[in-house]
């Protein structure tokens, strides 16, 4: 289990709500290595180490290894969650901790998209060749259950494309713009609010967009696609004049992310007012599946913070456990 600001607030709901059916063994993070207890570690502890941001290795009675690669090496679990920074080209390390543990059957759950957006055709399948379980609700939409019911809910059914609202924060600069904001003041309100960085452009350009719709690709389609496959322009390039002139003729512009087949792009799109998604408002994000014999299928819900990327692998964790007793 990771132990950045979602392992954290994760650790939070377990020692709270599930310490009787949860026990914690090993913890990790990039500063301080990995630290495991066969027995079990204190999260209540761990948590007041955290918070006073000392090392880990205050932790009683704990073994302790330089990476978390090793002491997954090292040691033994019943289910791996990975938290971590994995960015691209690679999503290192998040890759290799989560193929350590499926290689060995052990399941794993992740918020981490980029080890899903690039590797996450093989992952599923090295999960399915060892009999475990690989989940990720969190990596597109935070904690609102897309994924899985994409992939399990529409079980039989045969997907044919993908459209969706999927960055909370590009649709905040968007949808304030519609009222009549700058861009350059919405990015600061945004900023403000905590829903965008300081260096913004993940967001903004659509790279985060992006990588939702390699992960949409490789969990619902079983297609893996390459950062050059998808052709990206993001909100950054969207005009306050353009923003106008899409609402003179009654339409909404929107960050627009799309996979059908092997076309995937992301783009700011003036949407006609009938289009479900661009009644898409402020932090909400949505996506559209069409899918055989079904038609077309929406999920909605809010698509960015912690608790709910939290929620999300927090699910993920209880789905896990679920099928492990059964």
């Amino acid at each position: 289990m990771g132990f950045g600001t979602v392992g954290r607030w994760l650790a939070r709901a377990l020692a709270e709500r599930y310490a009787d059916r949860f026990q914690i063994v090993g913890l990790a993070n990039r500063r301080d290595g990995f630290f495991y207890r066969e027995d079990g570690i204190d999260l209540g502890a761990a948590l007041a180490i955290a918070a006073e941001d000392r090392s880990l290795d205050a932790l009683p009675d704990v073994a302790r290894w330089s990476t978390a690669i090793e002491g997954m090496r090292a040691s033994d679990a019943d289910v791996l969650v990975e938290v971590t920074q994995s960015p691209p080209p690679e999503g290192e390390p998040g890759r290799s901790h989560l193929a350590e543990a499926l290689e060995r059957g052990i399941p794993a759950v992740t918020s981490n998209k980029w080890p899903i957006a690039i590797h996450g055709v093989a992952l599923a399948e090295l999960a399915r060749r060892q009999s475990a379980f690989l989940r990720a609700e969190s990596c597109v939409m935070s904690g609102t259950p897309v994924l899985s019911t994409l992939s399990e809910g529409l079980a039989g059914a045969t997907p044919l494309a993908i459209r969706g609202v999927l960055n909370a924060t590009a649709n905040y600069i968007l949808s304030d713009m519609a009222r009549g904001q700058s861009y350059a003041d919405a990015l600061a309100a945004a900023q403000n609010e905590g829903l965008a960085e300081r260096d913004a452009s993940a967001d903004v350009d659509g790279h985060d967009a992006v990588a939702k719709a390699m992960v949409l690709s490789a969990v619902v389609f079983g297609r893996q696609l390459a950062l050059e496959d998808v052709s990206r322009t993001g909100i950054s390039s969207v005009t306050e004049e353009a923003v106008s002139q899409a609402l003179s003729e009654g339409r909404r512009v929107r960050e627009v992310t799309t996979v059908e087949g092997s076309v995937a792009r992301v783009e700011p799109v003036a949407l006609e007012a009938d289009d479900p998604l661009a009644r898409i408002e402020g932090t909400d994000n949505a996506v559209l599946c069409r899918a055989e014999p079904l038609g077309q299928v929406m999920v909605v819900g809010p698509g960015a913070g912690v608790e709910l990327a939290g929620q999300g692998v927090l699910s993920d964790l209880l789905q896990t456990a679920a099928r492990a007793s059964s």
